[in-house]
């Protein structure tokens, strides 16, 4: 069985943005970096050979990848993918984002989809926003969706709209303000499932409902140390249970996935992942995963 609503089943297929379409040129890198908040400016020439990298490591699973195009009305932060769009089994999702700087991608996303055929179950309209990055499946039927600087409640509002006559339930996660409306921090900044029992999570940010949910519904944390968080540690892409790419340079919290019993591997991220602050599931918009049947 095949479904689009889980974070760790194994990958059949995904979409990504290359760092050549949404970087452009170093020009364009140097022009845009400050204004999207990134760390400092990626090199274009290593940003490739990160991406080369990266992708490598997808086709090396045997997951068909699908590439969005390069897109004259969004920027740099165009190449962390999933935050535009929300994969259903009814169709996507189509977003809106609580980044000024990106608002545009939803509907470049929308175009690719529609090139291929693929179904639009809904738009988040404004002033509702939704960023895909806030939001994660616990189970098939159970949709964690976090209230932050990017997600707002009319646009939480807006999705339990379109999922719950769907038989979805939709579970809202109060963020900390942590570094204010500038900083990139998502849901999936504090959580990656990678196992219907394991995930991946920053516990000192995290809220302690949704933690001790976590808990409730069986999940064994991972937890990431202090040291590993801005380096993208918690950031972590299942590519199917227990086996798991991140960026590299998060040795502790790899030692402890693999005490786990999780296959681990990393690639190169400085430019791609660690300035900007998307790690592999922001590099990735992952359509479909085999089912694995867990209810809670």
């Amino acid at each position: 069985m095949i479904t689009c609503h889980s974070e760790f089943g194994k990958i059949k297929n995904l979409w990504i943005k290359r760092a050549s379409a949404a970087f452009i040129d170093q020009a364009t890198l140097n022009t845009e970096w400050k204004a999207l908040n990134y760390l400092d400016c990626p090199d274009y020439n290593e940003s490739i050979d990160e991406y080369s990298q990266f992708e490598a490591l997808l086709v090396q699973e045997g997951i068909t990848l699908h590439h969005f195009g390069s897109n004259n009305t969004v920027q740099i932060d165009s190449i962390y993918c999933r935050d535009a769009a929300i994969a259903t089994d009814f169709g996507m999702i189509i977003c809106n984002m609580g980044k000024a700087g990106r608002m545009n991608e939803p509907a470049a996303q929308r175009s690719d989809f529609e090139k291929k055929e693929i179904s639009i179950l809904g738009v988040i309209e404004a002033p509702g926003t939704i960023e895909g990055g806030d939001v994660a499946w616990l189970d098939e039927k159970t949709l964690a969706v976090a209230h932050s600087y990017r997600t707002n409640p009319e646009g939480i509002s807006q999705l339990k709209a379109l999922l719950n006559p769907k038989g979805i339930e939709v579970i809202t996660v109060d963020l900390p303000h942590y570094k204010g409306q500038s900083d990139v921090f998502h849901l999936m900044s504090i959580l990656s499932p990678i196992a219907k029992d394991l995930a991946v999570v920053y516990s000192p940010l995290m809220p302690i409902s949704f933690r001790k949910e976590l808990i409730h519904r069986g999940f064994e944390l991972v937890e990431v140390p202090d040291e590993e968080f801005e380096s993208m540690g918690c950031n972590v892409l299942a590519l199917s249970p227990k086996k798991c790419l991140m960026v590299a340079g998060n040795p502790i919290t790899e030692a402890r996935l693999k005490a786990a019993g999780c296959e681990v591997l990393t690639y190169a991220g400085a430019n791609i992942s660690v300035l900007g602050g998307g790690g592999p599931t922001c590099l990735t918009r992952p359509m479909e995963r085999e089912s694995i049947e867990v209810r809670f």
